[in-house]
């Protein structure tokens, strides 16, 4: 029988969450409070146990839309032990149980949980059994694909376990030659701080205009990256030329985990290929500390040339890691009627709405 626990102190929950498989860094305490600050997210953190040990956990998202109605998003999430499929359903009856409490319109969870691996359609494809038995189980308890896949659904990742040699020649011939680029033209890598923060950001803005992605006013960035390294849980890596800053990454990492989560580049020296020594750094940072995977974060969702992944995806490619896709995001509505109004209805509104607003101004 699984038991519930609320947690509410940070070394608690951090310390029991690296202890499971299916631990990510978007579950961890840093994450919730960070999300609560700048999104009004409500972390609600729940340990699920059976005979007194921790078998999963769930860092859970509560945030009211409209009066008196709520979502619910773990992210990331939930960590349960997806091989037990029993032991799984039983807590996953207890989730849906709490999203009906809350009076919820939906509950999202985003485990990473495998489905497969390699490209569709080719050679290199694989399916994942848990994967396809925890889809099954979710539909079965009629859970729905969401139509809103909030993180990335498949990635690239690196096994670090290998040895440096074996990890450069593992790498493409035009990767190997481009870090040697960077090498041979001086470009320097050095760690960052919190001091760094302002160079950090500028160097992304100047890459969200240059690339036309959209980014986030600078304090909720300085915010993430502040609080995540001085919890010890995030590394920033500054390559430099000539003294001059022209690109850089930002790795978070916990339990056996390294994130590539942000990186950035100036308009300047890219002929130098910063951004391929980086990586290099990167992976021997990980490496060295003892991580076992090296997560790019982020692929196509289809693996066609017009997807908007596709240039990232080639130069991260490069780097031969596996390509993973996961089972992504699932929705279960407590009230369907509520879900279906919610999801398909109130965006109609919405449009409507500001579609009048332009037509006024």
């Amino acid at each position: 029988m699984v038991t519930i626990e609320r947690i509410a102190d940070r070394d608690t929950w951090n310390q029991a969450l690296a202890k499971l498989p299916y631990a990510h860094i978007l579950q961890t305490w840093e994450w919730g409070e960070f999300k609560r600050i700048t999104t009004g997210w409500q972390p609600i953190r729940l340990a699920f146990k059976q005979n007194g040990v921790i078998v999963g956990m769930a860092s859970v998202g509560v945030r009211s839309v409209v009066k008196l109605l709520k979502v619910i998003y773990i992210s990331k999430g939930a960590a349960l032990p997806y091989e037990d499929q029993a032991l799984t359903a039983e807590i996953l009856t207890h989730l849906e149980r709490f999203a009906r409490k809350q009076g919820a319109v939906w509950l999202k969870i985003d485990p990473d949980v495998i489905e497969g691996t390699g490209i569709p359609g080719e050679d290199d494809e694989r399916s994942d059994e848990t994967g396809a038995a925890i889809k099954a189980m979710l539909t079965a308890h009629g859970w729905r694909f969401s139509a809103d896949q909030v993180q990335f659904r498949n990635t690239v990742i690196i096994d670090v376990t290998r040895s440096e040699d074996d990890l450069l020649a593992s790498m493409s011939q035009n990767t190997r030659r481009k870090v040697r680029v960077a090498e041979r033209d001086g470009v320097q890598i050095r760690v960052g701080t919190v001091s760094d923060l302002p160079t950090l950001y500028e160097l992304y803005r100047v890459t969200g205009e240059r690339d036309n992605f959209l980014i986030r006013p600078p304090e909720y960035y300085e915010k993430a990256w502040k609080t995540f390294i001085e919890a010890g849980l995030a590394h920033p890596l500054i390559a430099e030329l000539d003294g001059k800053p022209i690109a850089m990454v930002i790795l978070f990492h916990f339990a056996h985990k390294c994130w590539y989560f942000y990186g950035a580049s100036s308009s300047e020296n890219r002929d130098s290929m910063p951004n391929y020594l980086l990586q290099w750094h990167a992976i021997k940072w990980a490496k060295a500390n003892g991580y076992t995977d090296y997560d790019m974060w982020g692929a196509p969702n289809d693996f066609v040339e017009t997807d908007s992944m596709w240039g990232v995806f080639a130069f991260k490619r490069g780097f031969r890691g596996i390509i993973t896709r996961h089972i992504g995001a699932w929705d279960y509505a407590p009230y369907p009627p509520l879900y279906w109004a919610y999801t398909e209805i109130m965006p109609r509104v919405i449009a409507r709405m500001r579609r009048k607003r332009t037509t006024a101004e």
